[in-house]
C-alpha cells in the first residue's frame, strides 16, 4: 500500500504581536481628529508633504533609538542591490532627507506638515504598539526661537480645536542647551560621553513615571522595578546627580522665576548653558506677548525629550485630566506629543547649517484621550439602507440597482443585498446585524403596481418586542409602509430624519 496522503494543515490566522486591526469607528474617529489638526496647521500657513514608509537605513543613522545597526529598534530589510532599508522610526528623519534631496527646489523657510504610520521594533506591551500614527509640523530654515515659540502656540490652538479646554492641557517648554550646559559642568560633555548623556536624558524623561527618587537611581547605579528587572543607570557621582536634579526641579511659580532658577543652576560655568537660558527667556517673552502665558504654554525644566538629535528648545503637550488605566487605577493622561529644534539633522546631508524645528502628535494616543473626554466619535455614522433582492431575473435586478443608484445620488448610504437571496429572512437578518436603519422591499406584485415597501428596521425592532406570535406579526407588518417608486427617495429621507430626531430625544 502506498503512503497515506497527509491532509493539508489549515493555516492559522494570527495577528503579529504589537500590531492591531482597526475598526470602522476607530478609523472614522482618527479621520475626524486629523481633519481638525490639519485645519489648524493650514491656518498657520503650513503645507502638506508625504514621504515613503521605507528609507535607506543610513538616512536614519545614529539617530536610531538604541544603536545604528539595522534591525535594532527598527524593522529592516535589504533591497536587490544589498542596501539596507528600514521602516521609518519617526517622520522627522525622512523629512530631513527629503529637504536635503530637494534643497534647491524648496522655498525656505519650508513650513510643512504630514501624517503617517511609524514603526518601532521594540517589545510591545499594554498601550505600546509597534505601529502607530503620528502627525508632524516642521519649519526648516528658520534659525530664531520665534519659530519654536510659534510651534508651542500652534499646539495650544490645536488642543483647543480638538475640544480640549484650557486647564486640561499644557504645552511645556525647555531647552536642551541648558541641560547640555549642566552636563558640561559635571564632566560628561563631548562625543566621548555621548552614550552617558543619552542615558541621563532617558532617566530625566522618566520623571513623571518614577518621580525624583526613581530618576536619582537611574542617574546613579540603576533601578530595580517591582518585577525585579534591573535597569542600569548612568553611573554619575552624588554631586553630579544633585546638580542634574537641581536642574530638573528648577521650575518656579512663573516663567521669570524658572529662568532665574536655571541661571543659578548653570551659573557662569557653561557658555552653551547660558545661551540656552537666554533662548528660554526669549520664548517666554514671545509667549507672554501673544497672550499664551495664561497656563497654556509654560517653561518646565523637566522636559528633555529622549532623542539625541534635539539641539535647542524642546516642548511637550501634556493632558492634565485623569483617566482610569487597564489596572483600574486613576492616573494623569500625560503626553500626547512633543518636539523641538534639530539643527543638525538636515545638516548631515548638506555639509552646511540648516536650522529646523518641529512638533509630532501621537495620533493614536490622542484619539484615546479625546474619546475619554467624549470629544470624538460621538456622531454615529448611519449604516446603509439595504435594498432586498426578491427576484433574480435581469429586469428585477435592474430595478433594485436603480433604487440603490437613486438613493446614493441623494447622498444616502445604500447597498443592494449581495449574498444568497434564497431566504428572504436571511436578508433582513443581515440588515439587522448591519444596524441598517431601513430595508427596501419589492416583489413581483409591488413591481406590477409601481410601488415599493419601506421597512423601518429601528421601529420594527422596538415593536417586535410587543408582538407575541407569528400570526400577529404577519397581520401587523410592523413599521412597514408602501409608497410609489417615484416617492422612494423622499420617503427614505423623511424617515432617516425622523430617526435622527428620535436619537437626539433619547
Amino acid at each position: 500500500m502506498g503512503e497515506k496522503k497527509k491532509k493539508p494543515q489549515k493555516l492559522k490566522a494570527r495577528l503579529p504581536r504589537g500590531f492591531v486591526d482597526r475598526s470602522p469607528a476607530d478609523i472614522r474617529a482618527t479621520d475626524e481628529m486629523v481633519a481638525s489638526i490639519r485645519g489648524v496647521f493650514e491656518l498657520y500657513g503650513f503645507d502638506p508633504v508625504e514621504t515613503p514608509m521605507l528609507e535607506y537605513t543610513d538616512a536614519l543613522g545614529k539617530f536610531l533609538p538604541d544603536s545604528d545597526r539595522p534591525n535594532e529598534g527598527v524593522f529592516s530589510l535589504t533591497d536587490d542591490d544589498d542596501q539596507w532599508m528600514s521602516l521609518r522610526y519617526d517622520l522627522t528623519a525622512p523629512l530631513a532627507r527629503h529637504v536635503a534631496e530637494n534643497f534647491n527646489d524648496i522655498q525656505l523657510p519650508y513650513r510643512t506638515y504630514r501624517a503617517g504610520w511609524v514603526f518601532r521594533n521594540e517589545k510591545p506591551g499594554p498601550g505600546r504598539f509597534r505601529q502607530f500614527m503620528q502627525f508632524d509640523a516642521d519649519t526648516v530654515g528658520a534659525p530664531g526661537v520665534q519659530s519654536d515659540a510659534e510651534m508651542c502656540m500652534m499646539m495650544a490652538d490645536t488642543m483647543e480645536a480638538l475640544g480640549i479646554s484650557q486647564g486640561d492641557y499644557v504645552i511645556r517648554v525647555n531647552n536642551r542647551k541648558v541641560l547640555d550646559g549642566v552636563m558640561e559642568t559635571i564632566g560628561i560633555g563631548g562625543d566621548a560621553h555621548a552614550e552617558t548623556r543619552l542615558t541621563v536624558l532617558r532617566a530625566i524623561d522618566k520623571l513623571d513615571k518614577f518621580g525624583t527618587e526613581g530618576v536619582r537611581l537611574l542617574l546613579g547605579e540603576g533601578r530595580k522595578d517591582e518585577s525585579g528587572d534591573f535597569t542600569k543607570g548612568a553611573g554619575l557621582e552624588a554631586g553630579s546627580i544633585d546638580r542634574v536634579i537641581a536642574f530638573v526641579e528648577a521650575a518656579g511659580a512663573n516663567g521669570s522665576e524658572t529662568i532665574a532658577n536655571l541661571q543659578g543652576v548653570v551659573g557662569d560655568d557653561s557658555t552653551i548653558g547660558a545661551e540656552g537660558v537666554n533662548e528660554l527667556s526669549q520664548v517666554a517673552s514671545l509667549v507672554e506677548a501673544a497672550g499664551y502665558d495664561d497656563g497654556r504654554v509654560k517653561i518646565d525644566p523637566s522636559v528633555v525629550r529622549g532623542l539625541e538629535y534635539y539641539t535647542g528648545p524642546v516642548y511637550e503637550a501634556d493632558l492634565l485630566f485623569a483617566v482610569t488605566n487597564e489596572k483600574g487605577q486613576t492616573v494623569q493622561f500625560g503626553s500626547v506629543g512633543g518636539g523641538g529644534r534639530y539643527d543638525g539633522l538636515v545638516s548631515r546631508f548638506m555639509g552646511q547649517p540648516v536650522p529646523a524645528t518641529g512638533f509630532s502628535i501621537g495620533v493614536s494616543r490622542l484619539v484615546t484621550a479625546l474619546k475619554n473626554l467624549g470629544k470624538l466619535g460621538q456622531d454615529a455614522v448611519n449604516a446603509p439602507v439595504v435594498v432586498c433582492v426578491m427576484d433574480r431575473d435581469t429586469e428585477s435586478m435592474g430595478h433594485y440597482q436603480r433604487f440603490v443608484g437613486d438613493l446614493r445620488r441623494a447622498g444616502i448610504r445604500a447597498e443592494m443585498f449581495q449574498g444568497n437571496p434564497k431566504n428572504f429572512g436571511k436578508q433582513l437578518q443581515y440588515a439587522d446585524r448591519r444596524d441598517s436603519p431601513i430595508a427596501i422591499i419589492q416583489g413581483s406584485q409591488e413591481r406590477a403596481e409601481g410601488t415599493v415597501q419601506i421597512k423601518d428596521l429601528i421601529e420594527g425592532k422596538r415593536l417586535s418586542g410587543e408582538i407575541e406570535d407569528n400570526a400577529a406579526w404577519r397581520a401587523a407588518r410592523p413599521a412597514q409602509v408602501s409608497v410609489k417608486e417615484s416617492d422612494l427617495v423622499a420617503e427614505v429621507e423623511k424617515l432617516l430624519a425622523a430617526q435622527a430626531e428620535d436619537r437626539k430625544a433619547s
